[in-house]
């Protein structure tokens, strides 16, 4: 389906989702996933002074090390994930993509998150899930769900995705890789707080448990799980001692990718600088689009948001240049050339694999703008440099 046709569909169906509810119990019923919560801490939270104590103290030791420090960080974008794919295993081909120390995912930048952490050896399965049409029935009109959920479509075909791909075997992976000090992290936005969530999935996989690994694939659906296009995910947790289910959507709600956490943005290390860099690969378009916008309901509803989410990523972009500067990192971005065709709401498969292969050879060119810290902040505004 097409993004225009899909957003007129999405407005005429408004009225409707009053029908659809999550029936939300009292009280968390499946005590499992609450253990493996209990047993260590895999999550954070920006207004947690002790949470964001420890990831300073963590982000210090990376910076302390033998070597700069590298992160990574993918951004939402839906079905434009094919082409934060392309780009990495492209890079790949390119032959000097690095071993990040840090990869965050937001979004359809979280189900690509684990394949990017874990490194070109897992670029033919990152590439399948992308380009093998498995994602085609997600926003399907035989998967409308609108009268029985407070979405649009069911997470099922969704959820299928996601265990098809979250296997034993990657999650030892993650979990030897994590064991080696790196860090593979995940956004949701909890709804109930209106707040970012930051999970560890490193230390999730290392429990090595079937528990851990429905609680890794819970957290990857609702980090994709785009309000009104796709139900939200109810995870267990604990409140003040008590069993309680949270409500988690799409993790780009809160943020469009996550680099530094907000409880961070304006801290500096103390001491000295080892630098390093970090890497922004945003799953859309950047730069304004100067053209006029139809009066139609869906084009004013699809052109609002468009605007709504490049000025996010922009904004987010210039605070994690300041932070990248008092903390003696470069800052490096790429994102889809404005003259590509692209839609985060097409998904079908004909339309992702042009896009996955355009970007593939995209990044055996090496497409990551230049440091934008010695660039003019009107950079990030108009594509990606050379």
């Amino acid at each position: 389906m097409r993004a225009a046709a899909l957003i007129q569909v999405l407005a005429a169906c408004l009225f409707l989702t009053a029908c659809g509810t999550l029936e939300r119990p009292a009280a968390a019923l499946r005590a499992a996933p609450l253990d493996v919560l209990h047993r260590t801490e895999v999550r954070s939270r920006p207004s947690d002074a002790q949470s964001m104590q420890a990831y300073a103290e963590e982000m210090s030791h990376l910076l302390d090390g033998d070597r700069p420090i590298r992160l990574l960080a993918l951004s939402g974008g839906g079905a434009n994930g094919a082409f934060g794919a392309g780009v990495l295993t492209g890079w790949s081909r390119r032959g000097d993509r690095p071993v990040f120390d840090v990869v965050t995912g937001v979004s359809t930048g979280a189900l690509s998150a684990p394949y990017a952490f874990l490194g070109q050896d897992w670029d033919d399965a990152l590439e399948r899930a992308y380009t093998e049409g498995r994602t085609s029935k997600l926003v399907a009109l035989d998967n409308m769900a609108l009268l029985f959920q407070p979405s649009l479509f069911s997470a099922a075909p969704l959820r299928r995705l996601v265990d098809e791909n979250v296997t034993p075997e990657m999650l030892a992976a993650i979990a030897a890789e994590h064991r080696k000090g790196r860090r593979l992290l995940v956004a949701t936005t909890d709804l109930d707080r209106e707040e970012t969530v930051i999970w560890d999935m490193g230390a999730l996989a290392e429990q090595g448990d079937e528990d851990s690994r429905t609680l890794f694939k819970e957290i990857l659906v609702a980090s994709a799980a785009i309000p009104g296009v796709f139900p939200p995910v109810l995870i267990a947790a604990r409140n003040n001692g008590d069993a309680v289910f949270e409500m988690h959507v799409d993790g780009g709600v809160n943020t469009p990718f996550l680099a530094i956490p907000e409880g961070l943005l304006d801290w500096t290390r103390p001491g000295g600088r080892n630098g390093g860099e970090i890497y922004v690969l945003v799953n859309g378009v950047l730069s304004q689009r100067d053209q006029p916008t139809l009066g139609t309901f869906g084009a004013v509803l699809g052109r609002s948001y468009d605007s709504m989410t490049k000025t996010a990523l922009r904004r987010d972009l210039m605070l994690t240049q300041s932070f990248a500067r008092r903390n003696g990192l470069a800052l490096k971005v790429t994102s889809i050339p404005p003259e590509w065709p692209s839609s985060s709401l097409d998904f079908a498969p004909q339309a992702m694999k042009a896009l996955f292969e355009r970007a593939e050879r995209y990044g055996e060119e090496g497409p990551f703008l230049r440091d934008p810290v010695k660039a003019s902040p009107a950079a990030l505004s108009v594509g990606v440099e050379r």
